[in-house]
Order: C-alpha cells, then sequence, then structure tokens
C-alpha cells in the first residue's frame, strides 16, 4: 500500500444527511448492545491501524512535520493501547451494577434495584488537528465500547490524516455504523444540523462555544476537550530547579508546543529567575545539541496561520526574549522560545500560547502568584507546581484546573487510562479509561417490585394512612446526630456505637478492630 495519501476532498454536503441517517438506522438495530460485536469493532480497529501505521506515520510527517518517534509514541501506539487495554476490560464494564446498601435502604431490598449500562446512541466525535489521530480515534474506543455508533469529523487542517483516517475507517470497521465526514466549516455545519445522541469535540473554546449553543438547541449532549492559559508555579522552596526547567522545557518540545496542557506562563519567584533562566539554556543544549532547526524530532507548526498566530505573540511582547527566538515562515519552524515578562497583559500572559513559547514571570511571594493566576484564568485546564509539600497542597487548593501535576510538565494527561477534562471554560466532561466508556453511556437505573410485596408498599396508595407513613419512617429515616447550628452532638447512642465499634468509623472498621482484639486475646490465653 502506498504511503503518500490521496488528495484531501470534502465529503459531498448533500450526502452527509444520509451518511448520519445511516448511522442512526444501524444503532437501531440493536446489533452494537452485543459485546462481542463492539469487541470485534475494537479488534478491527487495533490492527487497522498496525496496518496503516506507515501511512499514518508519513501523514503526521506531511501535516506536522511530526517525527517518527512522536507519531508511534503519542499517536498510533497510543490509540492501539487504548483498544487493548478496554477489550481487557469490557466484560467488567458493560456488567449490570447491582445497588445494596448504603444506596438501597434494607426495606427496599427485595426490589433488585440495578443500574444497566446502556449506549447513548449516534454519536459525533469532531477532532483537532494537533494530534489528529489520537484525539479522534480514542473517543471512537470509548463509543464503541458502550455500545455506540459514530461519524467522525477529523480536521481539514491534517488533510493527509484525514484521507487515511477516512479509508481506515470505512474499510475496515462495521459499514455504515462508524463513518468519516471530511470538510471544514460547511461540512461542520451539516453535520451540526443533525440530530446526535451525543457530541464529543476537541479544540479551541471559541468553536467549543459554537457547538455547544448549537447542540443545545436540540438538547444534546457534549463533551468539550477545550484548553486554557495554564500556569507552571515555582517557589523559592522549589527542590530541584534545575530539573523544573528541564521538565517545563520538554512540555513546550513535544509537538511544537502544540499541546493543549503545556504551560502558557511560569510564575517564578524573582530570587531564582537568573538561575532559572541558565537552567533552561542547559536543557535546551542538551535537547537539541544541533540545535532546535536541526533537529530531527522537533515538529513544525501546522500551518501559516496559526504561525503568524504565535509570531504576533512574540511580535507583541513588551518582554525579552532570554532563549530562542528563531522563525522561519518557509518551515514553519518556530524556536522554543521563553520571554522574561513584568506585566500581566503582555501579550505573552493573556494569550493562549498553543506553540513552543512561554513566559516567565518573577513574583515576590505565593500570593502574589496565585492572584495573578486566577485573573488570567482561573478554570484553565491543567497546572504545574514546583514547590514544598505546604506549597503544592495550597496552590492545588486555591485553584482549579482541569489536572495539575506536581514536580513535572502534563504528566496527568501522559497516561491513557486514567481521566482527562477540563473545568469550566477549559471543557466539559472527561474521557480516557473508563471514562472513555462511561462518556459514552446512559446509566439506566432498575427497580423490579414482586407481585407478593403489595402490603410492603401500602403506603403509596389513596386513601393515604398516617400511621402507615409513621411505621415507613421509623424504618427508612436516621436521626440526625447534630444541632440546629449545624454542630454535631456526641449523645447516648454516640459513645455506645463508639465503645461497641472501638472507635472504628464503619463497620468494616469495628468488625477488622474485634478482629485484632480476638487475636489478641487468643495469643495471651494460649501464651507457652
Amino acid at each position: 500500500m502506498a504511503t503518500k495519501a490521496p488528495e484531501f476532498q470534502a465529503t459531498a454536503l448533500e450526502a452527509i444527511p444520509k451518511i448520519a441517517s445511516l448511522a442512526r438506522g444501524q444503532f437501531r438495530t440493536h446489533k452494537t448492545k452485543n459485546v462481542e460485536w463492539r469487541k470485534t469493532q475494537l479488534r478491527k480497529l487495533y490492527w487497522a491501524l498496525e496496518d496503516f501505521k506507515p501511512q499514518l506515520v508519513e501523514a503526521l510527517k506531511s501535516d506536522l512535520g511530526k517525527s517518527s518517534f512522536e507519531a508511534l509514541l503519542t499517536e498510533v501506539d497510543w490509540v492501539k493501547k487504548d483498544c487493548m487495554w478496554m477489550l481487557d476490560h469490557l466484560d467488567s464494564f458493560v456488567k449490570d451494577q447491582k445497588l445494596g446498601s448504603p444506596d438501597v435502604p434494607a426495606t427496599y431490598s427485595i426490589m433488585n434495584f440495578r443500574v444497566k449500562k446502556e449506549p447513548l446512541g449516534t454519536v459525533l466525535i469532531i477532532g483537532p488537528y494537533n494530534y489528529p489521530i489520537q484525539l479522534l480515534l480514542c473517543p471512537l474506543v470509548g463509543a464503541i465500547a458502550a455500545g455506540c455508533t459514530a461519524v467522525l469529523k477529523p480536521s481539514e487542517l491534517t488533510p493527509a490524516c484525514a484521507m487515511w483516517t477516512k479509508e481506515l475507517i470505512e474499510k475496515r470497521l462495521d459499514s455504515g455504523s462508524f463513518s468519516v465526514v471530511n470538510g471544514a466549516i460547511p461540512e461542520t455545519n451539516a453535520l451540526m444540523a443533525e440530530k446526535w445522541d451525543k457530541i464529543f469535540f476537541t479544540g479551541s473554546a471559541q468553536v467549543g462555544s459554537i457547538i455547544a449553543q448549537k447542540a443545545a438547541q436540540t438538547l444534546t449532549p457534549v463533551v468539550l476537550e477545550l484548553g486554557g492559559k495554564n500556569p507552571a508555579f515555582i517557589t523559592k522552596n522549589c527542590g530541584n530547579l534545575a530539573l523544573a526547567a528541564r521538565r517545563l522545557l520538554w512540555g513546550k518540545t513535544q509537538n511544537a508546543g502544540q499541546v493543549c496542557m503545556s504551560q502558557n506562563y511560569v510564575l517564578i519567584d524573582k530570587d531564582l529567575v537568573p538561575t532559572f533562566i541558565e537552567f533552561l539554556k542547559v536543557a535546551y543544549k542538551d535537547m537539541f545539541p544541533n540545535g532546535a532547526k536541526a533537529s530531527p524530532d522537533l515538529s513544525r507548526i501546522v500551518n501559516k496561520r496559526h504561525f503568524h498566530r504565535i509570531k504576533k505573540m512574540l511580535d507583541d511582547t513588551q518582554g525579552k526574549i532570554v532563549m530562542g527566538g528563531e522563525l522561519d515562515e518557509s518551515e514553519l519552524y518556530i524556536e522554543p522560545t521563553a520571554v522574561l515578562v513584568n506585566s500581566v497583559n503582555d501579550s505573552m500572559m493573556q494569550e493562549e500560547s498553543f506553540g513552543p513559547i512561554f513566559s516567565i514571570y518573577p513574583v515576590n511571594t505565593l500570593d502574589e502568584a496565585l492572584n495573578i493566576a486566577n485573573l488570567i484564568h482561573k478554570t484553565p485546564l491543567s497546572l504545574f507546581t514546583f514547590g514544598n509539600k505546604a506549597e503544592n497542597n495550597r496552590i492545588l487548593n486555591e485553584m482549579t484546573s482541569g489536572g495539575a501535576t506536581i514536580n513535572d510538565g502534563f504528566f496527568h494527561g501522559a497516561v491513557n487510562t486514567v481521566p482527562f477534562g477540563g473545568v469550566g471554560d477549559s471543557g466539559w466532561g472527561a474521557y480516557r479509561g473508563k471514562a472513555s466508556f462511561d462518556s459514552f453511556t446512559h446509566f439506566r437505573t432498575i427497580a423490579e417490585t414482586p407481585g407478593w410485596a403489595e402490603k410492603l408498599i401500602r403506603v403509596r396508595y389513596m386513601p393515604y394512612d398516617f400511621k402507615a407513613l409513621a411505621f415507613l419512617n421509623r424504618l427508612t429515616e436516621k436521626s440526625p446526630n447534630f444541632d440546629r447550628s449545624g454542630k454535631v452532638v456526641k449523645g447516648f447512642g454516640y459513645w455506645i456505637k463508639f465503645l461497641f465499634g472501638l472507635g472504628g468509623k464503619s463497620a468494616k472498621g469495628a468488625f477488622l478492630r474485634w478482629l485484632v482484639v480476638l487475636a489478641a486475646h487468643y495469643m495471651y490465653t494460649n501464651r507457652s
């Protein structure tokens, strides 16, 4: 099979309603509810990725200048591992969840309460350009596992990846159940005119807002994986400044910094700034001994529009470039660049870079750093903190983010099996690992009332009987252990429970403590 991608071709607008209708029709056959069918699709996706690996690696090089190492690590092999993990765990995910104590009172235990995991239906997945394979197909893994049918919309900014993705999906997976629509704004608008059971969008907050507004018109639930102006904190108690510099620089070199999780700016104790800059330069030299431009590992910016967007941030800054700064439009190359700034209003602080550039802002105190970070963006996708334990805990407590990593770059988002997502205007919902399955699943509560239980539920029928209600309340109500001011009252019942439970806060804790007591008693009475 040739590795050069077919010429990019947008899907005909008149074909899009038929594609969506076919996907809905395939779901209505109920075949996707068969777990073995889902597993077969995941296995087919795995082998499609393996068989199309040369084409995808070449496409990623063509679209983003991405090295084969990153193409495999962060794209193709990433999704293959996702398939394998989901196959290993799918049987346990789909099982009905029995509901007992503490969810269901003992009075109602005969009603066989359970949660059934059901697919939402037919979903639309819209992918971004920065990781055009991973961020399009990983949500698909969750959709397949949950039993949904799906239509995928790759980014038109990565045309080679989009064309190979279409061939990969439509030739290897179940025909009609999974389709790819290629194109730009007109095609996306046509897709948004269809009714979906869920929309999964990864991209900018600006477009995400449009998606959410359109989805709201038909009460369609959405997952939005967006971005943010992510802060990194380096306090005066940072244990290893050289390591902090190296790890933060890594976050701005992978995929040429076109990573929604990487830091936008570094808030650092002013006394550490000169040393930190020197350590950045050392780390840069280690990573790029012959310079970043000559490195076979550094990606390029996706297109000229984004090149000029990043360049404008550097052109408009009032700060000082302290590392990097080289640009070459002919290659869409931007050198990893750090800018020392002294104003929160600087272009390097106020705009999301989404590229290999970041700013360094000196602060006097941690209070100042937290105030600045919350002022710039109070709900970023990520944050990073390099301090002592108390400082790290304070930062995590006083600033919200989608995810966070202590003492590193975006490692919280570097493992494919833990939940990942934003908060507030950096995203809604999460996926990866079990969260991917959950994202496309309806958790349907089911109760089953036996015919012989009629006398037990007599209380609900008219004419109402207050004596029956009082009896029901005695069975189901719990007396409060607090007064009207919210203060816990340690009455007679509390002390009885404390003594008989040996101070354990739960039945399990009390049981274990009694086991220890009995074991100690046995050993004492049987000592030689």
